[in-house]
């Protein structure tokens, strides 16, 4: 039987790791140019998949892995809610997540800083038969009328813009009185971070000319100007499809196991991913 105090110890373990490590080194002032140059080359999960690129089949892959990764979107995410209605997202990529509420009848905007993305999501909107309009901007300065979006969404976009801030203020100012935005950040004291510390494993995009990483504290103070914010902590280990060799046989086949053991409500801090449901 697995005692409650063998969880604390645990648990105390991996703050200490992410408390008293030295800080990762962070880019200084990086531009929009050098972000829009690092994400043009890099599209998230490209490797998952090995039919051509821009194909049905590669869009049908990139649809099942991030939703097996990141299977808690598909209950905490209203896809389906915003039918008649406008939705924008900020850092669309290829459009995985923009189509689920385009299926189910929402008028949706994508920007992404990257033109590469831009032109996968427009491929796969138009494979799909939906429509969109889809932009290269900068989420930082989005050229969008005030007051214009029923529904903002940035999911992984805020950690790796030059000014999370501003961006976080230009998807505000979109949106709808009343409005919601949905915002995902990279949670600095998670169960990733500190496994990343332990076994000396990059994480994804390490090298990304902006990446920060939020505690819970400051991913609040960062959505301040919103009347409602309410945060949770998410996406817990799952399999990996990236990582080969011993350290990706010791984390699949023990460590998601055991650390999936532990009482859910004793490790949800730990959750790699903070999201934010606001209302302006």
């Amino acid at each position: 039987m697995r005692r409650p105090y063998s969880d604390f110890c645990l648990l105390n373990s991996v703050f200490c790791i992410l408390n008293y490590s030295s800080p990762v080194p962070q880019p200084s002032d990086p531009t929009t140019a050098a972000v829009r140059a690092y994400w043009n080359v890099r599209i998230h999960d490209l490797e998952i998949t090995k039919h051509p690129v821009g194909s049905p089949a590669f869009f049908s892959d990139l649809d099942e892995y991030h939703f097996d990764k990141l299977h808690h979107l598909l209950q905490l995410i209203p896809f389906t809610q915003y039918a008649g209605r406008r939705v924008l997202e900020v850092g669309c990529g290829a459009g995985t997540d923009l189509v689920r509420f385009a299926q189910h009848g929402a008028g949706v905007t994508g920007v992404d800083i990257a033109d590469s993305a831009i032109r996968l999501a427009q491929a796969n909107f138009r494979q799909r038969g939906l429509d969109a309009t889809l932009l290269v901007e900068d989420g930082e300065r989005l050229p969008l009328a005030d007051n214009a979006f029923d529904l903002v969404y940035a999911h992984g976009v805020v950690q790796y813009t030059a000014d999370g801030r501003r961006l976080v203020e230009e998807c505000r100012r979109v949106l709808k009185p009343g409005g919601q935005a949905i915002f995902q950040v990279y949670n600095r004291l998670s169960w990733l971070n500190a496994l990343s510390m332990v076994m000396k494993v990059d994480l994804e995009h390490a090298d990304a000319p902006a990446l920060r990483k939020y505690s819970m504290a400051e991913f609040r103070s960062l959505l301040s100007a919103f009347s409602r914010v309410r945060l949770i902590a998410e996406r817990f280990p799952v399999k990996s499809r990236l990582h080969g060799g011993w350290k990706g046989t010791l984390y699949n086949g023990v460590f998601v196991g055991a650390f999936n053991l532990l009482p859910r409500a004793l490790v949800r801090p730990l959750g790699w991913h903070l999201l934010a449901f606001c209302e302006r």
